[in-house]
């Protein structure tokens, strides 16, 4: 009986803390389109989030871009050239590059470091007073560090993708060279050939998607810690780990409408 006790009491905790969310971004979005009319975003903070979630991130995402692009490439060729099916490598890089891992990895990168990032210092401000100094003085705290935060990480993750998708077909074409001596405008027209607007058209939703959710659910379990400094990592991870299953979530959602679409 005590175990059922528990699972029933976890569930309570659980629902509560959906509502709990669920409000926090009701009033987010309400706050957004209210200043976004009004023209009164913070534009210190959102070119600051823009500048740390997106520009510094470019070296990783290009790294890792390349190198996707390039095993894609490999381990497609030697599959592939087993059934003589060569050109199949195209198809193989919009689908499993464009479509879903380019949005995907930027996401989990964005997580790694914009996300705890966003999480931990908002935590610190809670800890040190500095939230209720805001609102001492009649400023909403989700006006001035949320709401930039969050548009600035979906522009930064919007933009990452895009160029994710660059990088990885030329490491595509890279290591395509390898194998068969191409002309890159060859490779671009063969690529092309297999691309379609729904396939640009997903990454870009999932990536707005992924920037939302990710922001938001930083920024809530940064202003979720209450007492003590020894809480704001314990709200970090569950933003990492809460932010990783809505990432999952949202991209089995958006390829099911699309496949369902299509």
């Amino acid at each position: 009986m005590n175990y059922i006790d528990r699972i029933g009491e976890r569930l309570i905790v659980f629902i509560e803390n959906i509502k709990s969310f669920g409000r926090f971004m009701a009033t987010v979005v309400r706050r957004f389109l209210s200043l976004y009319s009004e023209k009164k975003i913070n534009a210190d903070v959102l070119v600051r989030q823009v500048y740390f979630t997106g520009f510094e991130a470019f070296w990783l995402v290009s790294i890792i871009a390349f190198g996707i692009g390039a095993l894609i490439i490999l381990q497609g060729n030697i599959i592939l050239s087993t059934f003589g099916q060569t050109k199949l490598m195209y198809v193989l890089l919009v689908t499993v590059v464009i479509r879903e891992l380019s949005s995907i990895l930027t996401a989990l990168i964005v997580i790694a470091r914009s996300g705890t990032s966003i999480c931990t210092e908002l935590g610190n401000m809670k800890v040190s007073h500095e939230i209720d100094l805001l609102q001492s003085y009649g400023i909403s705290p989700i006006n001035y560090l949320v709401i930039s935060r969050v548009f600035g990480v979906v522009v930064a993750l919007f933009t990452l993708t895009i160029y994710f998708n660059i990088i990885s077909i030329l490491g595509g074409w890279f290591f395509t060279s390898f194998f068969y001596p191409i002309p890159f405008k060859d490779f671009m027209m063969h690529l092309i050939g297999e691309l379609s607007v729904g396939d640009l058209l997903i990454s870009v939703i999932k990536s707005v998607f992924f920037g939302f959710f990710i922001a938001l659910i930083s920024c809530y379990q940064g202003l979720q810690v209450v007492v003590a400094r020894t809480e704001v990592p314990q709200r970090t991870i569950r933003a990492v780990v809460q932010s990783i299953l809505a990432v999952i979530v949202i991209d089995i959602l958006i390829t099911y409408i699309y496949y369902l679409v299509l």
